[in-house]
């Protein structure tokens, strides 16, 4: 006769039957499953590469944000002063080709002709002293240049030559024409050009 409350199985014996999660001897137990399938997942990706890394850690490139690119140079002084040139040229002949075309001066134009070369300058050459200067000082000479290229139309068709004989062959009675017929608003249209060209170069700066 056995004696009473015997154990069924010593301990550290074989595992019972049908038991998967009796340890076996000398091995630590398997933890039992806890109902959540997620509960040894890692955690799922947010999307960030970056998320893992720790404030203040830069870019995974060696370094930090990128700079910004400078902006251009816009303080190239003899570019700028030959834009001034080019462009007084290039303004002055459309002025005389418009004043020779109704035979008189326009105010506007002359005004037209100094903005352009101020503003054209200095988008280039900046704000540079020197080269609204210049610009000033070619805008004259530009507004000259299309006084004179209107005196030599106008006479082109009073004297029933070609314009490019006029300008080739009689340019001193052409500066002569423009001495004499000079008056107050011939040089308050030079002066106009002037005053335009330092406006322009002010609001391109």
């Amino acid at each position: 006769m056995q004696p009473p409350n015997q154990p069924q199985q010593p301990f550290g014996g074989q595992p019972v039957e049908g038991n998967p999660y009796t340890g076996q001897p000398g091995q630590p137990a398997s933890a039992a499953p806890t109902g959540n399938p997620y509960g040894q997942q890692p955690p799922a990706p947010t999307g960030n590469p970056f998320a893992g890394q720790q404030p203040g850690q830069g870019a995974p490139f060696g370094g930090g944000a990128p700079f910004a690119p400078a902006p251009p140079a816009r303080n190239n002084l003899l570019l700028g002063v030959a834009v001034a040139l080019g462009a007084a040229i290039v303004a002055g002949i459309l002025y005389g080709v418009i004043a020779g075309s109704i035979e008189r001066e326009v105010g506007y134009a002359a005004i037209g002709v100094g903005f352009l070369v101020g503003f054209a300058a200095s988008k280039v050459g900046g704000s540079n002293p020197a080269v609204i200067a210049a610009s000033a000082v070619f805008s004259i000479g530009g507004v000259y240049l299309g006084q004179l290229i209107g005196i030599s139309m106008i006479l082109s068709d009073l004297a029933q030559i070609p314009f490019s004989e006029v300008v080739g062959d009689h340019f001193d009675t052409v500066t002569k024409a423009w001495s004499e017929e000079a008056d107050f608003m011939t040089y308050l249209f030079l002066g106009l050009g002037a005053v335009a060209a330092v406006g322009g170069a002010k609001k391109a700066g």
